[in-house]
């Protein structure tokens, strides 16, 4: 899935932290520590926050703060900064129209890529922590080594699609931050059937959502589409995706065996089904993973 020729997409949406120092216990211990936190993120609950502070212990020296400039839509397609910052412009027109249809005020969420550490409104965070939304401050907040980990530990295919469903994943708890969603859910627990399941699944299927609808909309900026048409092999991308970080998968990986009753974001299959089902019906009432008994 790439952006479209004669896209523009202007520069300050996405800010940067670099070069902040922090240490971080290495062996299986802090392995395990990132898997939990890699993508399957508890977002901004107070567990989170503990795990954060866990992950990114240790003093640092201030990081150099600054902004992803603006990007042709050549550099989106192929430089990972200004793919994040396309992305998230292509996102913020989707559900500037998408919420308020459904009486829903819209905000766009704040974005930061940063190396080494950082300071969230959930705790301090470092590389290690992977992609996670923090409701209190309203960022994403990622590391762009972690696709590379994505592939690498996890298996996920290679592919801008794989990218730009982890974003549009966190950008679907943002939406849940505004809706409610968040604030009702309780997040607390696990298991294969609990609101934290439901939570993470609901965020796949608005991933879908943007992915289904990104060919057709227009950038009010420049009057082209975001995004060319999505073919077979990038759908896949996404799916790839979608299944590295399905908490069985996660299990298997880590050594251990599959245990349902301590599922957090749901199995490899329920996360492409649901990205799926965003995909394919396009609405918020389709994703609401809150009104069904069956996952």
């Amino acid at each position: 899935m790439t952006f479209g020729e004669g896209g523009q997409f202007e520069g300050g949406r996405v800010r940067t932290s670099r070069g902040g120092k922090v240490a971080v216990g290495g062996g299986i211990g802090a392995l395990v520590v990132a898997v939990l936190a890699i993508v399957l993120n508890q977002s901004g609950n107070g567990d989170l926050a503990n795990v954060l502070q866990g992950v990114a212990g240790g003093s640092g020296q201030q990081a150099e703060q600054g902004v992803v400039g603006d990007c042709t839509a050549e550099q989106a397609n192929t430089q990972r900064d200004c793919r994040l910052s396309a992305t998230l412009q292509a996102l913020d027109a989707y559900w500037a129209g998408e919420l308020p249809a459904q009486g829903v005020e819209f905000a766009q969420p704040q974005a930061e890529a940063f190396e080494a550490q950082t300071t969230t409104g959930c705790g301090a965070a470092s590389a290690s922590t992977g992609p996670f939304y923090c409701p209190p401050d309203q960022t994403i907040y990622l590391d762009l080594g972690f696709y590379d980990v994505l592939q690498s530990q996890f298996g996920a295919q290679d592919g801008p699609l794989a990218e730009m469903y982890v974003t549009a994943h966190e950008y679907g708890h943002h939406v849940q931050n505004l809706t409610g969603v968040m604030d009702s859910a309780q997040r607390q627990g696990g298991g294969a059937e609990s609101d934290s399941v439901r939570v993470e699944l609901q965020a796949d299927c608005y991933a879908g959502m943007w992915v289904g609808n990104a060919a057709t909309q227009v950038d009010p900026d420049t009057g082209v589409t975001f995004l060319e048409p999505i073919t077979v092999e990038q759908l896949q991308q996404a799916l790839s995706a979608a299944e590295a970080v399905g908490d069985d998968h996660i299990q298997q990986q880590s050594g251990g065996g599959v245990n349902p009753d301590t599922w957090t974001h749901g199995s490899s299959e329920q996360r492409q089904r649901w990205f799926t089902t965003g995909y394919e019906q396009g609405t918020l009432a389709a994703c609401d993973t809150f009104a069904t008994d069956s996952l």
